[in-house]
Formats: C-alpha cells, structure tokens, sequence
C-alpha cells in the first residue's frame, strides 16, 4: 500500500495539480487585488463616489450603552460586498477565458484523418457488379 501511495503522490498528475491549485491561489490573489485597487475605483468614480463595499441594509441598528459600547452589534444585510464579489467573479471568468483562448492557440491543430479507403461494402458491392456483368 505504501508504495502505491509513493507511486500516486509523485506521479505527474499530482503535481500538476498541486502546481494548478498555487497558481491558482496567486492568480485570484491577482485578480482580487486588479478588482478592489482599479477596477472599483472606476466604478465608484462613473457611480458618483460610492464604494459598494459600505453598501448595506440595516436589519436591526446596533445597541449602544451608556459608555459608548456596543452591547449587540447591528445586523445587516451586506449588499454592497456581494456585488463587489459578483463583480469579481466576472472579472476572473473574463481572465480564464482570456487564458484558455490564448492556451488554445498555442496547441497544434489536430491532424486531419487519412481519408479512409473504400468500405467493405463498397468493396463487396463492386465485386458482386463485376460479377454479375
């Protein structure tokens, strides 16, 4: 068992994976960070300033005491994340395409195949002509 374990953990599949899911990690990383510095800056900018991640609706307004502590935090409904999320995603769906489109071209077209000679039908059929005439 311990061996096809060895053989399993460094076969090349694995690896590829492992590098796959780093990449992977950096890329979203990358993403997130073209997403949250430049791209929502714009959007805020042709929305008249407003940064959609403070964007909410209050549920239940926090509870302060006299001291100026939150005894109970307010609830809220987080819309405004969501869409920045919503945003990023389209924003990485549009990376991974652009990605395997240009993966895509770099592969060599598939060979045509031979064109296939008469079937045995074909065949039989021109014998049984030939010997009928």
């Amino acid at each position: 068992m311990f061996k096809e374990f060895k053989e399993f953990i460094t076969g090349g599949n694995v690896i590829e994976f492992a590098v796959a899911v780093i990449m992977a990690g950096a890329i979203g990383a990358v993403v997130k960070g073209f997403v949250n510095n430049i791209v929502m800056p714009f959007v805020g900018h042709f929305t008249g300033g407003t940064d959609f991640a403070d964007k909410k609706i209050v549920l239940d307004e926090a509870v302060i005491d006299a001291a100026g502590v939150v005894t109970t935090p307010e609830n809220a409904v987080m819309w405004g994340s969501w869409v920045n999320t919503i945003i990023n995603l389209l924003i990485v769906g549009l990376v991974m395409f652009i990605i395997v489109k240009a993966y895509n071209k770099t592969k060599k077209p598939a060979e045509e195949p031979a064109p296939a000679g008469p079937s045995d039908n074909d065949l039989l059929k021109e014998i049984r002509d030939a010997l009928k005439k």
